[in-house]
């Protein structure tokens, strides 16, 4: 009984709907980004002319029901550091505080989605460091968001990676979504430590400067029943980015389920639809996790197993 008085002293109170107020606070134009911690709906074809941010424990809950509007200003793209909606995790103190179960739906997202834990805002010594320690894919998810949605949606990108699920996160849904407008890198990025997305009846019209998906280090997820617009590039490539910025990959490429996708114009010359285990260590920062006995500082290899990859067809 004891414990079970803690867990619910220690759970957020549910979001409430936003006020009146609130809602004119988020539809005020403003180069700062509106802190949502509430459940808004508004009215069809309203405009959110600002960055928006989901931060910490305390916006757990929160959901943003743009009936078919937009977020964003097409002269103003998102941002690696400032993106178009950020769901992020804050460190207070030694601690990071993490938003669950938050929605996003039918918003027409000029720009990009970060979604990040350990690191939010693109610090990466705290990652770094964390790696060290044989517990990081652990400690990782505890700092990471967990259960967000995204549903109905169409991000129209403009340059940066549209959709970034960073370390930790797990629990990430994106449904019934279009993928539009061009990326330098890929549509989609699954990084180290995250597992479980739902990546599931999407369209993915973009253009790429690489493959659309990106299984970084990611496990346990499933990107079924979508349909891919390749323009030559390649499909979804599982791998381990052994290195990067110091930061020892723990977990693998492992248990994805991908399965029953629709790949239109591929490469007529080795066309890659899905490739499990693309990298094998071969990148020049693979060294610069070096030093420790566990992930890739002790092996560069993707070490990619118990992938399902069926029923996909090429048109």
């Amino acid at each position: 009984m004891i414990a079970l008085a803690l867990a619910l002293v220690m759970t957020p109170p549910a979001a409430q709907d936003c006020s009146a107020a609130e809602i004119a606070d988020l539809l005020s134009p403003s180069s700062t980004p509106y802190r949502l911690a509430c459940r808004a709906v508004l009215d069809a074809h309203a405009h959110v002319r600002r960055p928006v941010l989901i931060e910490g424990e305390d916006a757990s809950g929160a959901a943003l029901d743009c009936n078919g509007g937009r977020i964003g200003m097409a002269d103003r793209p998102g941002t690696t550091r400032l993106p178009t909606v950020a769901i992020w995790s804050r460190q207070v103190g030694q601690v990071w505080s993490a938003p669950r179960d938050v929605t996003v739906r039918r918003c027409v997202i000029l720009g990009n989605v970060r979604i990040w834990g350990m690191g939010a805002g693109g610090t990466m010594s705290d990652l770094r460091e964390a790696s060290r320690r044989a517990d990081f894919t652990r400690a990782a998810q505890a700092a990471a968001p967990s259960g967000v949605t995204l549903d109905a949606v169409r991000i129209e990108a403009n340059g940066s990676i549209p959709l970034y699920v960073g370390p930790g996160v797990t629990r990430t849904t994106v449904r019934n979504s279009t993928f539009a407008g061009h990326s330098v890198s890929t549509a989609v990025y699954l990084d180290a430590e995250s597992a479980n997305a739902v990546i599931e009846n999407n369209d993915f019209r973009v253009r790429t400067g690489r493959e659309i998906i990106a299984v970084d280090g990611s496990g346990a997820n499933r990107i079924v029943g979508n349909r891919f617009d390749l323009h030559g590039r390649g499909g979804v490539f599982l791998y381990r980015n052994c290195g990067e910025d110091g930061v020892i990959r723990h977990q693998t490429p492992s248990w994805n389920r991908i399965t029953d996708n629709v790949f239109r114009g591929a490469a007529w010359f080795r066309p890659r639809l899905v490739v499990v285990g693309s990298r094998e260590g071969r990148r020049p920062y693979c060294a610069a996790d070096a030093g420790w006995p566990f992930g890739s500082s002790a092996d560069d290899g993707d070490a990619a197993v118990g992938n399902t990859v069926d029923r996909n067809r090429a048109l």
